[in-house]
C-alpha cells in the first residue's frame, strides 16, 4: 500500500522529531511563566506546533489551553486526540528519562508510550494521507492536548470555548483493538493537620510521585526512644528497612511501580509502611491515621476493605490506587485515585470513601470525577475501528475491551481510545524505562493512518 510505503521512508524523520519531543519534560508546574501548565509544557506544544507547520499543516494555538493541525475541507471533521503532557519520571530508571535514547531497536523516553510517541505517529500519518493524495470527505484534526495526566482541564476549556467536536474521534492512548468502555474515574486529595501525643512521634513522610502512579518507595522518620528506636529497627518485614538515627530511626519501604489504572500489576510501597507502622504503639491522632491508611487501604487495589469493592462482566473489578503519601509540617496529604465499572457510578463508592476519611479527621482538599464512559461493540464507529485493526494484524479475534484508564475519550463526544498497546504486550506508561519499539513506532503509524482515513473518507 503506497501509504504504507510513505510511512517506511519518513521513519528516520519520525524517530528524530520523537526524540525532540521526548526531550522536553513536559510536566504540569505552576512556575510563574504565564501559561497555564508551565513553561516547559508550553514548549513542547509550541515544538508540535512548529514540527506539524514544517510538515506543510495549517496549525493553531488556542490560548496555550490545546494546539492543533488540520488537513482536509468540509463541514465535518474527524479528530486524533493526544497528549504531550507527562507525569513524573519517578526512580528507577537505567536510562536518562528525558534523552529520548534509541537502544536495541527501542526508542526511550517519558512520554514515549504516553503519548508523545502516539502523537507523532498521528503526525506522519497525516502526513503520509496528505503526500499520497487520498481524497477526503471529512477534514482531519490532530489535537494536542497539554492536561491529561493532572485533570484534563485543557478538553474543557476546549469545549467550553467553542472548539469543533468531531463526528467521529479517536485517542491512541489506550489499547487495541479498540477501548469501547472506560471506568469511572475519581482523584481525591485529603488533609489533615496532626495533633501529636505519645512517646513516638511522625517527623518526616514521603512517598509516591502522582495519583495515578503506584509508589515503589516510601520513607518515614520517627522521633523515639533509642531502646524504642532499636526494638523498631529490630522488626524484619519483607522490604521493608530500618536505619537508626540520631532522635530515632528512620523507615523505608519498597515496592513496584505500576499505572494507577492497573495496581493490580504493581505493589503499593505506601501502604507498605502503613502496614508496618501500624504495628508500632502509636498514640492518638497518629495512630487513628495510620490505622485507616493501614487498615482501610495498605497495599489492597480492590477497596474491599473500604466496602466499595465491586465488578461487573463488561469492565470487571474496581481498582485503587493510594498515590501519594505526603506530610509538610504537620499536615498530611493523601492522594488516592479509584476507578469504578462501567455500569456502577460514583454514589457507589465517593460516599463511603469520604465518609472513612473524614471519620479519622481528614479533609477533602481536591475532587475529580469523570463518568463512566461504554459505546456498544455495534455502533460505527466501534465497527470502523475493529476493521482497520483486524484488516491490518490478521487478528480476527481479539473483541473490543473496557479499561481502567481514563483517556480524553471521557472528555470529548464521540471519541474513543484505539491503541497504541497491542494485546500481549507489556503495559509501560507510568513506568520507569518506558519505552515504544521502533517496529510499533511503524505499525502505530500505519494503523492510524488508516483509520483516519477510513474516517474522513
Amino acid at each position: 500500500m503506497e501509504l504504507y510505503k510513505i510511512i517506511d521512508e519518513n521513519q528516520d524523520a519520525l524517530i528524530r522529531d520523537l526524540q525532540g519531543c521526548i526531550q522536553i519534560p513536559s510536566l504540569q508546574a505552576e512556575d510563574g511563566s504565564g501559561y497555564p501548565y508551565g513553561e516547559q509544557v508550553h514548549r513542547c506544544l509550541q515544538y508540535m506546533l512548529d514540527t506539524a507547520q514544517a510538515l506543510g499543516f495549517q496549525v493553531h494555538n488556542m490560548d496555550e489551553q490545546v494546539g492543533w493541525c488540520e488537513y482536509g475541507e468540509g463541514p465535518e471533521m474527524v479528530a486524533v486526540l493526544s497528549h504531550l503532557d507527562v507525569v513524573p519520571e519517578g526512580d528507577g530508571w537505567t536510562v536518562p528519562p528525558y534523552g529520548g535514547e534509541v537502544i536495541d531497536g527501542k526508542l526511550y523516553g517519558r512520554g514515549s508510550m504516553d503519548d508523545k510517541g502516539p502523537a507523532l505517529c498521528a503526525l506522519y500519518a497525516l502526513k503520509a494521507i496528505q503526500q499520497a493524495g487520498l481524497p477526503l470527505q471529512r477534514r482531519i484534526r490532530l489535537i494536542f492536548g497539554l492536561n491529561e495526566e493532572t485533570g484534563s482541564a485543557d478538553m474543557k476549556y476546549y469545549i467550553a470555548h467553542g472548539g469543533e467536536v468531531p463526528v467521529m474521534g479517536i485517542t491512541p492512548d489506550g489499547e487495541y483493538p479498540v477501548i469501547n468502555g472506560e471506568k469511572g474515574l475519581v482523584t481525591e486529595f485529603f488533609t489533615k493537620d496532626l495533633n501529636q501525643t505519645g512517646p513516638i512521634r511522625l517527623e518526616e513522610l514521603s512517598g509516591g510521585a502522582a495519583h495515578n502512579i503506584v509508589p515503589d518507595r516510601a520513607w518515614a522518620t520517627l522521633s523515639c526512644s533509642r531502646e524504642a528506636a532499636e526494638q523498631i529497627a529490630a522488626r524484619r518485614v519483607g522490604k521493608v528497612t530500618c536505619t537508626l538515627t540520631d532522635t530515632g530511626v528512620r523507615v523505608e519501604a519498597e515496592g513496584v511501580g505500576a499505572h494507577g489504572g492497573s495496581p493490580q500489576e504493581g505493589e503499593n510501597a505506601a501502604g507498605r509502611l502503613m502496614l508496618f507502622l501500624s504495628a508500632l504503639p502509636l498514640e492518638g491522632d497518629l495512630k487513628t491515621t495510620v490505622e485507616l491508611l493501614a487498615n482501610k487501604i495498605g497495599m489492597e487495589f480492590d477497596g474491599r476493605s473500604l466496602g466499595i469493592a465491586m465488578s461487573d462482566e463488561l469492565s470487571g473489578p474496581l481498582t485503587l490506587n493510594m498515590g501519594v503519601i505526603q506530610k509538610q509540617g504537620e499536615q498530611l496529604t493523601v492522594k488516592l485515585n479509584y476507578r469504578y465499572p462501567v455500569t456502577c457510578g460514583f454514589e457507589d463508592c465517593g460516599p463511603k470513601v469520604r465518609a472513612a476519611f473524614e471519620a479519622a479527621g481528614f479533609r477533602q482538599s481536591h475532587f475529580l470525577h469523570k463518568k463512566a464512559l461504554y459505546m456498544p461493540a455495534e455502533s460505527p464507529l466501534v465497527s470502523k475501528l475493529m476493521k482497520v485493526y483486524s484488516d491490518y494484524t490478521g487478528d480476527h479475534v481479539s473483541a473490543p475491551k473496557c479499561i481502567g484508564g481514563g483517556t480524553y475519550a471521557k472528555m470529548i463526544p464521540n471519541t474513543l481510545a484505539f491503541g497504541p498497546i497491542f494485546p500481549g504486550d507489556e503495559v509501560r506508561e507510568h513506568k520507569p524505562d518506558e519505552f515504544m519499539e521502533l517496529s510499533r513506532l511503524l505499525d502505530n503509524t500505519k494503523i492510524l493512518a488508516s483509520a483516519m482515513y477510513e474516517l474522513a473518507r
